[in-house]
């Protein structure tokens, strides 16, 4: 039976960004948009707010666009502050490139296993989803979903009883899917059933 994780965010990342007023290196999406037009061309800016010391900056959503080019849509949107367009142009990576800018996800994501059930199986096909692009360690999301420590599931990857297609330990932001196989005598683990692969 396959299961299905998925890793959810939890609020907007911060955004990684070194401020020209005092040393912080973090910004918070304000949620608010400035919106300029200059006869038939407009300029679109994020506002983002210094963590250290409350400055505003900028980030460069639009620049010099013909207004007849942008859906009318989009242009609701960013004049009703929409907190999801905000979350969607952070994850944007052109916006991210064109403003040089990286997003802390740390504390802004959760993960959903579903029911708990299945930490008890000898072997269990797990597929994990993301709701967002957010870079997490798949080593980090099977310890917490399984309710084992790191340095077991790095055991469990070594010795060749927890397999994906994914590399996992570096960092991924997309879906993947694993299979983990449990050994008699390990802790949290039951004898597995003879022929499971």
């Amino acid at each position: 039976m396959l299961n299905i994780w998925v890793v959810m965010p939890t609020c907007l990342p911060l955004v990684l960004r070194r401020c020209h007023t005092c040393a912080s290196g973090t910004f918070r999406a304000s949620g608010k948009f400035r919106v300029n037009a200059h006869h038939k061309l407009i300029d679109v800016w994020l506002l983002v707010l210094c963590t250290g010391c409350g400055e505003t900056a900028k980030l460069t959503v639009l620049e010099r666009v013909n207004v007849r080019s942008v859906r009318p849509d989009l242009l609701d949107r960013l004049h009703d502050n929409n907190l999801a367009l905000t979350a969607e142009l952070l994850q944007d990576p052109v916006v991210r490139r064109r403003n040089r800018i990286a997003l802390d996800w740390d504390g802004a994501w959760r993960l959903d296993t579903g029911d708990s059930d299945h930490l008890d199986r000898e072997a269990m096909d797990v597929s994990v989803r993301f709701a967002a692009p957010i870079p997490v360690r798949p080593v980090r999301l099977i310890a917490e979903g399984c309710g084992l420590p790191r340095a077991e599931v790095e055991r469990l990857l070594a010795d060749g009883q927890l397999v994906s297609a994914a590399r996992l330990n570096g960092k991924l932001s997309g879906d993947f899917t694993f299979t983990l196989k449990r050994q008699e005598g390990r802790p949290g683990t039951v004898p597995p059933r003879t022929g499971l692969i």
